[in-house]
């Protein structure tokens, strides 16, 4: 699947703005899905938004409104553009790739929203 390369977190504070980046080593489209997830302490890990091969998006219901996922297919580049930022959208978020049934997860990239 290769690597897969995130940018863009950081802290912020509630009601502020991130945008996360996930570049990969091959082409985007070639993937079943792509997208992220997260995890905070004691949590299970959870989807966030992916998007398909073919442009079809799909979010958690918890940011659904607020988080927006796009991609630039010509930078094989998938963004998480996230607003309205809650204390509880602290994690760590990982991107990860899909195909058939392999999964590749990014390193991961700290978000933290302050209250």
């Amino acid at each position: 699947q290769g690597q897969l390369v995130e940018s863009g977190g950081g802290l912020v504070q509630a009601g502020g703005s991130l945008r996360l980046s996930c570049t990969a080593s091959r082409t985007i489209t070639s993937f079943n899905h792509m997208g992220w997830y997260r995890q905070a302490p004691g949590k299970q890990r959870e989807l966030v938004a992916n998007i398909t091969g073919g442009g079809s998006t799909n979010y958690a219901d918890s940011v659904k409104g607020r988080f927006t996922i796009s991609r630039d297919v010509a930078k094989n580049t998938v963004y998480l553009e996230m607003d309205s930022l809650k204390p509880e959208d602290t994690a760590v978020y990982y991107c990860y790739t899909r195909k058939a049934w392999i999964i590749s997860w990014g390193p991961g990239t700290q978000v933290t929203v302050s209250s």
